[in-house]
């Protein structure tokens, strides 16, 4: 059963105004009228927001760290050893198993909340959070299917909410850096793009038998929206739920919003006309150990149509436009040369030309930090950027790759319908059926 310890220590967070500014904000954008002032930013600078927080552990408990300097007004965790030790360090905040209930419960009394969860957890959270008026940080990918990161996007930007999805290295100078360089023009017209990254998120059979499930993890909530099927001690819970369809999205999905954040910043990239994968054959239960993605990207103001091309896993590839690569990066190809960006450096091709390259000025500041950036903005309103417009078109391009693989076909893809429009059979890849009290609707 969900437990709701400490509630009365909560503190009150003016639950009328935020009503008001909720209903302010609806009906903005119902008259067509979008302010871009979100629902409560009238903390100054040295208030503490108030936030809950979903997920405890893990990764996790890398998003609370980064949030800790506010104040924690709610925790909730499907696994009570999480969520024990979590509420030890946060001792005036209510404890909850299931994040509906604190959701309804804790709305009023908080300004954000914090979601760092398997991914078929992600939209169902996330939007009643914003439809809640919370602020709202999500782990990467954005959402579990492409219909929810468009469900998302939209609602965050019709409740006027602060959003920031977790792309931590997004914050990092080197990404700018790079950023500056392709978008100054040192590479003349870039055609063509290699991501790649050397991780393999899939494999794996069905568990042959059910094995106890152990009494400090609530697997019913564990599974949420997802269909019912029997604990597997070590399969899911709490580290390999990447390699199922049914909790996540595999390599390209985990590693996807990371690596091509790059490319979509630098070339401003929205959404492919067309992708295409090919990898191992489909398992209806687990992701592929390999994959290899073909987006087609159009032209975009004044720069060329671009040819995107994503490698994971077994399929990596050792030498990229000429050059020996290392196990994951970003390779630009250019008119006038070509550019390799890891998290924490680039290296320009040729050498000889590029010998002595000068950096052109920096235009993009460097960032107080990634989850900063959220608490500020959530504070006085400016812009996040990594928020849900962004992120949620970035994670509508990384899942489509899973889609053209599930398919195995080339689709010609209508980004502004969600429609893969030569392959209906598609559809039951963009969107899912949830189980009752889970559903994601727009």
């Amino acid at each position: 059963m969900p437990t709701d310890r400490n509630k009365n220590n909560v503190a009150s967070a003016r639950p009328n105004r935020r009503s008001v500014l909720r209903g302010m904000a609806g009906a903005a954008f119902a008259a067509g009228v979008y302010t871009g002032v979100p629902v409560q930013a009238s903390n100054s600078a040295n208030d503490k927001l108030k936030l809950l927080i979903v997920g405890t552990a893990n990764r996790a408990s890398a998003n609370l760290a980064g949030v800790q300097s506010q104040d924690i007004v709610g925790l909730c965790d499907i696994d009570q050893t999480y969520l024990d030790r979590a509420s030890e360090t946060f001792k005036g905040a209510a404890t909850y198993r299931d994040y509906r209930e604190m959701i309804s419960k804790e709305a009023d009394k908080a300004d954000g909340i914090v979601i760092s969860t398997a991914d078929h957890h992600h939209a169902p959270a996330a939007i009643r959070a914003i439809r809640a008026g919370l602020h709202c940080y999500c782990e990467k990918p954005l959402t579990h299917t492409i219909e929810e990161a468009r469900i998302l996007a939209n609602a965050s930007k019709e409740m006027g909410v602060v959003t920031q999805m977790g792309t931590q290295i997004h914050a990092e100078d080197n990404y700018r850096r790079v950023v500056e360089i392709v978008q100054s023009g040192a590479l003349g017209d870039v055609k063509e793009v290699h991501v790649w990254v050397g991780k393999g998120w899939g494999g794996g059979e069905l568990p042959e038998k059910a094995d106890p499930v152990p009494e400090h993890l609530d697997w019913d909530l564990w599974l949420g929206p997802a269909p019912e099927r029997p604990y597997a001690a070590g399969r899911y819970h709490p580290a390999q739920w990447r390699r199922w369809w049914q909790f996540g999205q595999g390599t390209l999905g985990d590693m996807g919003c990371h690596y091509m954040d790059l490319p979509f910043w630098a070339l401003n990239l929205r959404h492919p006309t067309s992708c295409e994968a090919e990898g191992p054959e489909v398992h209806p239960e687990t992701c592929p150990l390999g994959l290899i993605v073909r987006y087609k990207f159009p032209a975009r103001d004044e720069m060329p149509p671009v040819d995107l091309t994503w490698y994971d896993g077994s399929m990596t590839p050792k030498t990229v436009a000429g050059q020996r690569v290392p196990g994951s990066g970003v390779m630009f190809v250019g008119s006038e040369g070509s550019l390799f960006a890891s998290y924490s450096n680039y290296k320009l091709f040729p050498k000889e030309k590029f010998a002595d390259f000068t950096p052109p000025e920096e235009t993009i500041p460097n960032s107080i930090g990634h989850h900063a950036e959220w608490i500020q903005a959530c504070k006085d309103g400016s812009a996040t950027t990594c928020n849900f417009d962004y992120s949620g078109a970035l994670s509508e391009s990384v899942l489509l790759g899973n889609v053209a693989f599930r398919t195995g076909k080339q689709l010609d893809w209508d980004g502004e319908n969600l429609k893969a429009t030569n392959c209906p059979e598609a559809d039951v890849f963009l969107r899912k059926e949830y189980r009752p009290g889970w559903e994601v609707t727009a």
